[in-house]
């Protein structure tokens, strides 16, 4: 009998990368990262492939929009460029003014430190804290939460509910709860990331069920 345990070292092994990651952002807890985190979120929030928003966020970090002050100092025109280069160009106009609003607001209601949207450290008070940004809305909300979870010890385990549809695609549980007993605290994020991947992918699943049989 395939033991759970192994199945999510599989997944961790198999697709076990995170969307940060894939879009070049080194997470630490520090502010800049975790701004890269929600223009990340930011973008794939829109109806465009996850492909397109990891190559825009590349290119807005290239541009110099890697702090908050960095992204208010572009100008708006310097904005759609970075988004055009990635070609992100359905959303563009709207992204980059949107983008511009976000940083404001990060600067204005956190002095600039996205640390600072979760002093309290509880769940819900974070994803209604998020939904306050121009462009990001529950599932954008639970994508930063599920990547900030590898430099948030306290939001673990987390997964929404793409990672869970995952899970029981590939035959583990889909609680939460029973989920984070299945790995080391440090892999939930990569985890959580395997699982979304798994959802969306048959032939991922297959593979990675078939990895431990």
């Amino acid at each position: 009998m395939v033991k759970q345990a192994d199945l999510a070292q599989a997944v961790v092994k198999e697709s076990g990368t995170t969307l940060a990651s894939e879009a070049g952002i080194t997470m630490a807890d520090k502010p800049a990262a975790l701004w890269q985190l929600l223009v990340l979120v930011n973008l794939v929030s829109a109806r465009i492939s996850a492909r397109i928003a990891k190559d825009a966020a590349r290119e807005l970090n290239d541009a110099g929009g890697t702090t908050p002050d960095g992204m208010a100092s572009l100008s708006w025109q310097e904005r759609v460029d970075a988004l055009g280069r990635g070609h992100y160009v359905r959303y563009d106009e709207s992204t980059a003014t949107r983008l511009g609003e976000c940083a404001e607001l990060v600067r204005e209601e956190y002095q600039g430190d996205l640390r600072r949207i979760a002093e309290d450290r509880k769940r819900t008070r974070l994803s209604s804290a998020l939904q306050k940004f121009p462009g990001i809305g529950p599932t954008g909300a639970a994508i930063f939460c599920r990547e900030a979870q590898v430099v948030w010890p306290w939001l673990r385990p987390y997964t929404d509910k793409l990672a869970r549809t995952g899970a029981e695609r590939i035959g583990l549980p889909k609680d939460e709860d029973k989920l984070g007993e299945l790995v080391e605290g440090d892999d939930m994020a990569a985890f959580a990331a395997g699982l979304t991947h798994a959802a969306r992918d048959e032939d991922l699943a297959d593979r990675i069920r078939h990895a431990v049989e």
